[in-house]
């Protein structure tokens, strides 16, 4: 891996050599909360039309009731509150791209994910999996790294990951004070795991 973030224009360039590839191939956009994940994988999927399809691995989010019931509320988001295997049994049936997926989606007006809502016809070549955890060994995410393809690792100003991270929980509905806390306690540990996977990752793309 270059330690050299590319530009995203370059990232989508890549996109394009992977889609155009034989068969199907699983790129995995990680990175820690609030880094552009989402973004990026939108950009690149916006870029491809048809050609690509985004599964993130927020979908496997443990339902709120789940959480509570676990005693994992107020660690939402860690790797211990996904359900990681079903994610893994997800890249296997888009690996073999034998058959229409149909994979999940987190609804955070919700508070847990919509089954059936994102649509992977067989023939799409590119599937964008996006999530925290790609590149984790913890809580069953091991085995997701040697599914996916080429991995990259979004690179961003920490502050200005932190401070959007406040913005999008307030959006969310929660009180100022109380999403600072959360964004500073419980999304930065998780943000300090994530960052011990940047190696693991094929290529670091710069995002903002």
């Amino acid at each position: 891996m270059s330690e050299v973030p590319i530009a995203p224009a370059h990232a989508l360039e890549r996109a394009r050599e992977l889609a155009a590839r034989p068969g199907r191939t699983l790129l995995g956009i990680a990175g820690p909360p609030g880094a552009g994940k989402s973004t990026l994988a939108a950009r690149v999927a916006d870029a491809l039309g048809a050609d690509a399809v985004v599964v993130p691995m927020d979908g496997f989010h443990l339902a709120q009731a789940t959480l509570e019931r676990l005693g994992r509320a107020d660690r939402k988001g860690a790797p211990d509150t996904f359900d990681a295997a079903g994610f893994v049994a997800l890249l296997h049936r888009l690996r073999a791209s034998e058959e229409t997926v149909w994979a999940p989606e987190y609804r955070r007006d919700l508070r847990h994910g919509v089954t059936g809502a994102i649509e992977v016809p067989a023939t799409t070549p590119l599937v964008i999996v996006e999530g925290n955890y790609l590149l984790c060994d913890e809580a069953g995410f091991g085995p997701v790294r040697e599914l996916l393809d080429e991995t990259w690792f979004c690179e961003i100003d920490d502050d200005v990951r932190i401070e959007r991270l406040i913005a999008r929980h307030i959006a969310t509905g929660k009180e100022p004070g109380f999403a600072r806390e959360w964004v500073l306690g419980s999304d930065e540990a998780n943000a300090r795991l994530v960052a011990t996977t940047r190696d693991r990752a094929d290529r670091l793309v710069a995002t903002d």
